[in-house]
Protein backbone atom coordinates (compact mmCIF):
# COMPACT_ATOMS: atom_id res chain seq x y z
CA UNK A 1 0.00 0.00 0.00
CA UNK A 2 0.93 3.48 -0.63
CA UNK A 3 -0.24 5.83 1.85
CA UNK A 4 3.13 7.09 2.39
CA UNK A 5 3.03 9.45 -0.85
CA UNK A 6 0.09 11.36 0.91
CA UNK A 7 1.95 11.28 4.79
CA UNK A 8 5.19 11.70 3.63
CA UNK A 9 5.41 15.19 2.62
CA UNK A 10 4.20 16.47 6.26
CA UNK A 11 6.93 18.05 8.44
CA UNK A 12 7.96 17.24 11.85
CA UNK A 13 6.44 13.56 11.48
CA UNK A 14 8.95 11.21 12.77
CA UNK A 15 9.51 8.34 10.01
CA UNK A 16 8.80 5.60 12.19
CA UNK A 17 5.06 7.02 12.82
CA UNK A 18 4.70 6.62 8.96
CA UNK A 19 5.36 3.33 9.07
CA UNK A 20 2.87 2.46 12.17
CA UNK A 21 0.30 4.26 10.26
CA UNK A 22 0.75 2.58 6.78
CA UNK A 23 0.72 -0.79 8.52
CA UNK A 24 -2.80 0.47 10.64
CA UNK A 25 -4.15 1.55 7.08
CA UNK A 26 -3.11 -1.38 5.09
CA UNK A 27 -5.47 -3.55 7.71
CA UNK A 28 -8.32 -0.89 7.08
CA UNK A 29 -7.87 -1.17 3.33
CA UNK A 30 -8.50 -4.99 3.84
CA UNK A 31 -11.09 -4.76 6.51
CA UNK A 32 -13.07 -2.22 4.10
CA UNK A 33 -13.63 -4.80 1.89
CA UNK A 34 -14.43 -7.15 4.10
CA UNK A 35 -16.79 -5.18 5.83
CA UNK A 36 -18.39 -4.31 2.15
CA UNK A 37 -19.08 -8.13 1.86
CA UNK A 38 -21.08 -8.43 4.69
CA UNK A 39 -22.51 -12.33 5.42
CA UNK A 40 -20.84 -13.31 1.47
CA UNK A 41 -17.88 -13.10 3.84
CA UNK A 42 -18.43 -14.52 7.18
CA UNK A 43 -20.77 -14.11 9.94
CA UNK A 44 -18.80 -10.98 11.20
CA UNK A 45 -21.66 -10.27 13.43
CA UNK A 46 -21.88 -12.94 15.48
CA UNK A 47 -21.27 -12.95 19.00
CA UNK A 48 -18.37 -15.67 19.85
CA UNK A 49 -17.40 -14.48 23.12
CA UNK A 50 -16.79 -11.51 25.66
CA UNK A 51 -14.57 -9.20 27.63
CA UNK A 52 -13.07 -9.76 30.64
CA UNK A 53 -14.47 -6.20 31.28
CA UNK A 54 -18.26 -6.80 30.40
CA UNK A 55 -18.84 -6.65 26.83
CA UNK A 56 -20.00 -8.82 23.72
CA UNK A 57 -17.18 -9.64 21.33
CA UNK A 58 -18.68 -9.82 17.98
CA UNK A 59 -16.30 -11.80 15.26
CA UNK A 60 -15.38 -8.63 13.54
CA UNK A 61 -13.86 -7.46 16.40
CA UNK A 62 -11.63 -10.46 16.97
CA UNK A 63 -10.75 -10.65 13.17
CA UNK A 64 -10.35 -6.77 13.21
CA UNK A 65 -7.55 -6.90 16.82
CA UNK A 66 -5.75 -9.95 15.73
CA UNK A 67 -5.26 -8.29 11.98
CA UNK A 68 -4.08 -4.98 13.91
CA UNK A 69 -1.56 -6.67 16.16
CA UNK A 70 0.15 -8.81 13.68
CA UNK A 71 0.43 -5.72 11.41
CA UNK A 72 2.24 -3.10 13.92
CA UNK A 73 4.90 -6.40 14.58
CA UNK A 74 8.55 -4.41 13.53
CA UNK A 75 7.08 -1.36 12.52
CA UNK A 76 8.54 0.39 16.32
CA UNK A 77 5.36 -0.44 18.28
CA UNK A 78 6.58 -1.81 21.81
CA UNK A 79 3.23 -1.82 23.69
CA UNK A 80 -0.16 -3.00 22.21
CA UNK A 81 -3.22 -2.10 24.48
CA UNK A 82 -6.94 -2.85 22.69
CA UNK A 83 -10.24 -2.82 24.00
CA UNK A 84 -10.60 -6.44 23.32
CA UNK A 85 -7.58 -7.55 25.57
CA UNK A 86 -8.07 -7.43 29.00
CA UNK A 87 -3.62 -6.62 29.47
CA UNK A 88 -0.86 -4.45 27.14
CA UNK A 89 0.96 -7.08 25.56
CA UNK A 90 4.74 -6.29 23.99
CA UNK A 91 5.11 -6.36 20.43
CA UNK A 92 8.44 -5.35 20.57
CA UNK A 93 10.95 -4.56 22.72
CA UNK A 94 12.88 -2.14 21.36
CA UNK A 95 9.80 -0.05 20.15
CA UNK A 96 9.92 3.87 20.78
CA UNK A 97 6.11 3.66 20.29
CA UNK A 98 2.71 2.78 22.50
CA UNK A 99 -0.48 2.58 20.68
CA UNK A 100 -3.92 2.08 21.93
CA UNK A 101 -6.39 0.69 19.67
CA UNK A 102 -10.47 0.13 19.39
CA UNK A 103 -10.26 -2.21 16.33
CA UNK A 104 -13.82 -2.12 15.31
CA UNK A 105 -16.04 0.36 17.38
CA UNK A 106 -19.43 0.04 16.58
CA UNK A 107 -19.72 -3.35 16.20
CA UNK A 108 -23.52 -3.51 17.52
CA UNK A 109 -24.01 -2.11 13.68
CA UNK A 110 -22.48 -4.32 11.61
CA UNK A 111 -25.49 -6.10 10.90
CA UNK A 112 -27.62 -3.39 9.75
CA UNK A 113 -24.92 -1.78 7.25
CA UNK A 114 -24.23 1.37 9.63
CA UNK A 115 -21.08 3.01 9.39
CA UNK A 116 -18.45 1.53 11.90
CA UNK A 117 -14.68 2.23 12.27
CA UNK A 118 -11.36 2.06 13.86
CA UNK A 119 -9.93 4.44 16.80
CA UNK A 120 -6.49 4.44 17.97
CA UNK A 121 -3.81 6.85 19.77
CA UNK A 122 0.26 6.41 19.71
CA UNK A 123 1.92 7.79 22.74
CA UNK A 124 5.65 7.63 23.25
CA UNK A 125 6.56 4.26 24.92
CA UNK A 126 7.75 3.97 28.45
CA UNK A 127 9.55 1.08 30.02
CA UNK A 128 6.43 -0.73 31.58
CA UNK A 129 3.48 -1.51 29.65
CA UNK A 130 0.78 0.10 31.47
CA UNK A 131 2.40 3.24 32.11
CA UNK A 132 2.57 4.18 28.64
CA UNK A 133 -1.25 4.74 28.85
CA UNK A 134 -1.83 5.36 31.79
CA UNK A 135 -0.92 9.31 31.45
CA UNK A 136 -2.35 12.49 30.90
CA UNK A 137 -4.54 12.15 27.11
CA UNK A 138 -2.73 15.31 25.88
CA UNK A 139 0.52 13.22 26.07
CA UNK A 140 -0.54 11.42 23.10
CA UNK A 141 1.81 12.10 19.59
CA UNK A 142 -0.65 10.87 17.53
CA UNK A 143 -4.35 10.00 17.28
CA UNK A 144 -7.05 9.16 14.77
CA UNK A 145 -9.76 7.06 13.21
CA UNK A 146 -10.78 4.44 10.16
CA UNK A 147 -14.45 4.80 9.26
CA UNK A 148 -15.76 2.34 6.63
CA UNK A 149 -18.91 3.53 5.69
CA UNK A 150 -20.43 4.63 2.04
CA UNK A 151 -16.56 5.79 1.79
CA UNK A 152 -13.56 4.31 3.82
CA UNK A 153 -11.81 7.59 5.28
CA UNK A 154 -9.00 8.19 7.83
CA UNK A 155 -9.03 11.41 10.17
CA UNK A 156 -5.33 11.71 11.62
CA UNK A 157 -3.68 14.14 13.49
CA UNK A 158 -0.07 14.48 14.72
CA UNK A 159 -1.47 17.81 16.77
CA UNK A 160 -0.60 19.95 13.53
CA UNK A 161 -4.45 20.20 12.89
CA UNK A 162 -6.22 17.36 11.77
CA UNK A 163 -5.99 15.59 7.70
CA UNK A 164 -8.88 13.96 5.71
CA UNK A 165 -8.10 11.13 3.26
CA UNK A 166 -10.37 8.87 1.27
CA UNK A 167 -9.51 5.28 0.58
CA UNK A 168 -9.58 5.34 -2.87
CA UNK A 169 -11.71 2.27 -4.66
CA UNK A 170 -9.53 2.43 -7.74
CA UNK A 171 -5.94 2.51 -6.68
CA UNK A 172 -7.06 0.97 -3.08
CA UNK A 173 -4.79 4.25 -1.77
CA UNK A 174 -5.64 7.17 0.56
CA UNK A 175 -5.64 9.64 -0.82
CA UNK A 176 -5.54 13.48 1.19
CA UNK A 177 -8.87 15.45 0.91
CA UNK A 178 -8.11 18.07 3.66
CA UNK A 179 -5.06 18.89 4.79
CA UNK A 180 -6.47 21.29 7.79
CA UNK A 181 -10.11 19.90 8.97
CA UNK A 182 -11.63 22.62 11.36
CA UNK A 183 -15.53 21.65 12.89
CA UNK A 184 -18.19 24.15 11.91
CA UNK A 185 -18.72 26.40 14.73
CA UNK A 186 -22.67 26.80 13.55
CA UNK A 187 -25.18 23.83 14.02
CA UNK A 188 -28.66 22.98 14.89
CA UNK A 189 -27.67 19.30 16.21
CA UNK A 190 -26.84 17.49 18.68
CA UNK A 191 -26.39 13.72 19.47
CA UNK A 192 -27.89 11.97 22.95
CA UNK A 193 -29.46 8.58 23.84
CA UNK A 194 -32.57 9.94 24.83
CA UNK A 195 -34.19 6.99 25.43
CA UNK A 196 -31.92 7.32 29.39
CA UNK A 197 -33.25 10.87 30.14
CA UNK A 198 -34.67 9.90 33.13
CA UNK A 199 -30.86 8.51 34.23
CA UNK A 200 -29.45 11.88 33.14
CA UNK A 201 -28.18 14.47 36.12
CA UNK A 202 -30.07 18.11 36.36
CA UNK A 203 -27.69 20.02 33.92
CA UNK A 204 -27.82 17.42 31.05
CA UNK A 205 -31.60 17.05 31.61
CA UNK A 206 -31.55 21.36 31.36
CA UNK A 207 -30.04 21.29 28.63
CA UNK A 208 -31.56 19.06 26.60
CA UNK A 209 -34.61 20.31 27.07
CA UNK A 210 -33.73 23.62 26.59
CA UNK A 211 -32.77 22.16 22.74
CA UNK A 212 -35.60 20.22 22.46
CA UNK A 213 -37.86 23.28 23.79
CA UNK A 214 -36.90 24.86 20.46
CA UNK A 215 -37.69 28.39 19.34
CA UNK A 216 -40.12 29.08 22.00
CA UNK A 217 -37.68 27.98 24.45
CA UNK A 218 -34.89 30.02 25.94
CA UNK A 219 -32.42 29.01 22.88
CA UNK A 220 -35.03 30.94 21.30
CA UNK A 221 -34.10 27.97 17.97
CA UNK A 222 -35.20 24.82 16.93
CA UNK A 223 -32.58 21.84 17.00
CA UNK A 224 -32.48 17.99 15.41
CA UNK A 225 -31.06 15.05 17.56
CA UNK A 226 -29.27 12.64 15.98
CA UNK A 227 -28.20 8.92 17.86
CA UNK A 228 -25.91 6.82 15.71
CA UNK A 229 -24.98 4.25 18.09
CA UNK A 230 -21.67 4.51 16.39
CA UNK A 231 -18.91 6.27 18.08
CA UNK A 232 -16.85 6.73 14.89
CA UNK A 233 -19.49 7.78 12.86
CA UNK A 234 -21.24 10.41 15.37
CA UNK A 235 -17.67 11.87 15.21
CA UNK A 236 -17.39 12.07 11.49
CA UNK A 237 -20.27 13.37 11.28
CA UNK A 238 -19.61 16.32 13.82
CA UNK A 239 -16.00 16.83 11.87
CA UNK A 240 -18.55 17.20 8.90
CA UNK A 241 -20.91 19.84 10.22
CA UNK A 242 -20.39 20.35 13.58
CA UNK A 243 -22.80 19.91 16.11
CA UNK A 244 -22.87 18.22 19.91
CA UNK A 245 -22.73 14.52 21.02
CA UNK A 246 -23.54 13.83 24.25
CA UNK A 247 -22.82 10.38 26.15
CA UNK A 248 -22.66 11.84 29.95
CA UNK A 249 -22.51 9.54 33.04
CA UNK A 250 -25.94 8.70 34.66
CA UNK A 251 -27.82 7.13 37.63
CA UNK A 252 -27.91 3.36 36.70
CA UNK A 253 -25.76 0.92 38.18
CA UNK A 254 -21.93 0.60 35.71
CA UNK A 255 -22.98 4.30 33.97
CA UNK A 256 -22.03 6.59 36.74
CA UNK A 257 -18.41 7.53 34.52
CA UNK A 258 -20.22 6.78 31.46
CA UNK A 259 -19.46 4.33 29.04
CA UNK A 260 -16.96 5.13 26.86
CA UNK A 261 -13.68 4.23 27.48
CA UNK A 262 -11.21 7.02 27.94
CA UNK A 263 -7.92 5.23 26.37
CA UNK A 264 -9.36 3.65 23.72
CA UNK A 265 -12.55 5.77 22.22
CA UNK A 266 -12.61 9.26 24.69
CA UNK A 267 -8.77 10.39 24.34
CA UNK A 268 -8.18 9.84 21.07
CA UNK A 269 -11.10 11.35 19.41
CA UNK A 270 -10.90 14.22 21.93
CA UNK A 271 -7.53 15.18 20.70
CA UNK A 272 -8.99 15.21 16.88
CA UNK A 273 -11.77 17.25 17.99
CA UNK A 274 -9.24 19.92 19.78
CA UNK A 275 -7.24 19.83 16.63
CA UNK A 276 -10.39 20.74 14.46
CA UNK A 277 -10.99 23.80 16.69
CA UNK A 278 -13.69 21.97 18.85
CA UNK A 279 -13.63 20.93 22.39
CA UNK A 280 -14.40 17.15 24.44
CA UNK A 281 -15.13 17.32 27.94
CA UNK A 282 -16.40 14.87 30.47
CA UNK A 283 -19.07 17.22 30.38
CA UNK A 284 -17.15 19.66 32.88
CA UNK A 285 -13.31 19.04 32.71
CA UNK A 286 -11.10 18.87 29.05
CA UNK A 287 -10.84 15.31 28.47
CA UNK A 288 -6.84 15.92 27.29
CA UNK A 289 -6.29 16.72 31.43
CA UNK A 290 -7.46 13.46 32.14
CA UNK A 291 -5.65 10.27 33.17
CA UNK A 292 -6.91 7.25 33.08
CA UNK A 293 -6.66 5.04 36.67
CA UNK A 294 -7.36 1.71 34.90
CA UNK A 295 -6.59 0.26 30.67
CA UNK A 296 -10.30 -0.06 30.80
CA UNK A 297 -11.74 3.21 32.43
CA UNK A 298 -14.65 4.85 31.31
CA UNK A 299 -15.59 8.59 31.28
CA UNK A 300 -18.50 10.32 30.75
CA UNK A 301 -17.80 12.12 27.03
CA UNK A 302 -18.86 15.28 25.37
CA UNK A 303 -17.25 16.67 22.54
CA UNK A 304 -18.47 18.72 19.50
CA UNK A 305 -18.63 22.70 18.39
CA UNK A 306 -16.73 24.79 21.01
CA UNK A 307 -18.99 27.05 21.94
CA UNK A 308 -21.67 23.99 22.39
CA UNK A 309 -19.63 22.08 24.73
CA UNK A 310 -18.84 24.90 26.38
CA UNK A 311 -22.76 25.46 27.43
CA UNK A 312 -23.28 22.16 28.42
CA UNK A 313 -20.46 22.96 31.21
CA UNK A 314 -22.34 26.37 31.77
CA UNK A 315 -25.25 24.38 32.85
CA UNK A 316 -23.13 22.24 36.09
CA UNK A 317 -22.65 26.32 37.13
CA UNK A 318 -26.13 26.89 37.64
CA UNK A 319 -27.43 26.97 41.19
CA UNK A 320 -29.70 24.21 42.20
CA UNK A 321 -33.14 25.95 41.39
CA UNK A 322 -31.69 27.09 37.93
CA UNK A 323 -31.68 23.24 36.52
CA UNK A 324 -34.76 22.08 38.78
CA UNK A 325 -37.04 24.66 36.98
CA UNK A 326 -38.88 24.83 34.12
CA UNK A 327 -37.35 26.01 30.58
CA UNK A 328 -38.23 29.57 30.57
CA UNK A 329 -36.83 30.49 33.69
CA UNK A 330 -33.01 30.27 31.96
CA UNK A 331 -32.76 32.75 30.50
CA UNK A 332 -28.97 33.49 31.14
CA UNK A 333 -29.11 30.59 27.95
CA UNK A 334 -30.94 32.28 25.40
CA UNK A 335 -29.77 32.34 21.92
Amino acid sequence: MTIKSAILPLHGVPEPLNEILTALCVVGRDLSRTIAQGVLAAELGATIGGTAHGDDQKALDVMADEAFAEALMGVDVRWYASEEREDVIELDSKGEYALAIDPLDGSSNIDVNVSIGTIFSIFKAEPEGEASFLRPAGEQVAAGYLIYGPQTALMLTYGEGVRHYILDPVSRTFKLVDANVRIPEKSSEFAINASNYRHWSKPIRAYIDDCIAGAEGPREKNFNMRWVASLVAETHRIMSRGGLFLYPGDDRDGYKQGRLRMIYECAPIAFLIEQAGGKATTAVEPILSQTAGTLHARTPFVFGSSEKVERVAAYHDLPEKEVSALFGNRGLFRA
